[in-house]
């Protein structure tokens, strides 16, 4: 079993449960349910920012704890003053220590997209992401088949969320649909966690235009992002490169120092 099946197998016991506690009403009825959303698209659009969506992520599979100290509104609002298109905040709690409260936390009184980045299955958890502050949610192509995609994709959309589609490799993209908004590109080999941001350069021009792309993982220079822009990359999703550093703010704006 790989690490992303035990992933997944433990979110559906997480699902099996959860409803029970917290209804769909429940939800629907939050403080964030009912507000605006603010488009992810728009601002990776957006020239004057630096079209990075920053990521707090607190530890991870293969790398263990990572920042588990690390004020998530702090971090979250000073990467969008230095410059972030958007934020991406993991809230899965058994493999990243993330949790809905930090995502609701970056949220609060902040203008800035936020992206929920988890292992979505299940249309509980579509609604769910509204509920808790996120703008955007990500589907992992990898574990979702084309049929589950495309309803998914549709309920995001119904709710006023875009929908960023994740793939790995060329096959995935025959999930893209009318409802989705971004294609993101894992550079992360969810199965065995190996990074390679060739990746991104090699399905750059397999991505069907309309979409806006992104690259995910691994992306650790600014030269890099240099290059992605070349191939076509509207955004690049970066995490690690940043939390990893004692200061993760200043380490996001020493980076982008170095963005053409």
């Amino acid at each position: 079993m790989t690490i992303l099946d035990k992933i997944i197998a433990h979110k559906k016991q997480e699902l099996s449960a959860i409803d029970k506690i917290i209804t769909v009403g429940d939800l629907e009825n939050s403080n964030l349910f009912n507000r605006e959303i603010i488009s992810l698209s728009e601002f990776l659009l957006d020239s004057s920012k630096t079209g990075i969506i920053a990521e707090f992520k607190r530890k991870s599979p293969s790398k263990g704890i990572i920042n588990m100290g690390a004020s998530v509104e702090e971090v979250t609002s000073g990467y969008f003053r230095e410059g972030a298109s958007g934020i991406s905040v993991l809230t899965d709690n058994q493999f990243f220590g993330g949790s809905s409260a930090d995502l609701s936390a970056a949220k609060e009184n902040n203008l800035f997209p936020v992206l929920r980045k988890d292992f979505i299955i299940d249309e509980y958890q579509v609604i769910e992401s509204k509920a808790i502050g996120a703008d955007a949610i990500l589907l992992i192509a990898a574990v979702l088949t084309k049929r589950e995609i495309l309803n998914l994709s549709r309920l995001a959309r119904s709710l006023k969320l875009e929908i960023v589609l994740e793939v790995h490799e060329l096959k995935e993209l025959d999930a893209e649909n009318q409802y989705i908004n971004i294609i993101g590109v894992n550079n992360r080999n969810l199965k065995t966690f190996e990074i390679d941001t060739d990746n991104s350069f090699e399905l750059a021009d397999k991505i069907s235009s309309g979409y806006i792309k992104i690259s995910e993982s691994g992306i650790s220079s600014p030269q890099v992002i240099n290059d992605l822009k070349i191939a076509g990359y509207n955004g690049f999703l970066i995490g690690e490169k940043f939390m990893t550093a004692p200061d993760p703010v200043k380490a996001f704006s020493e980076f982008v120092k170095f963005l053409m």
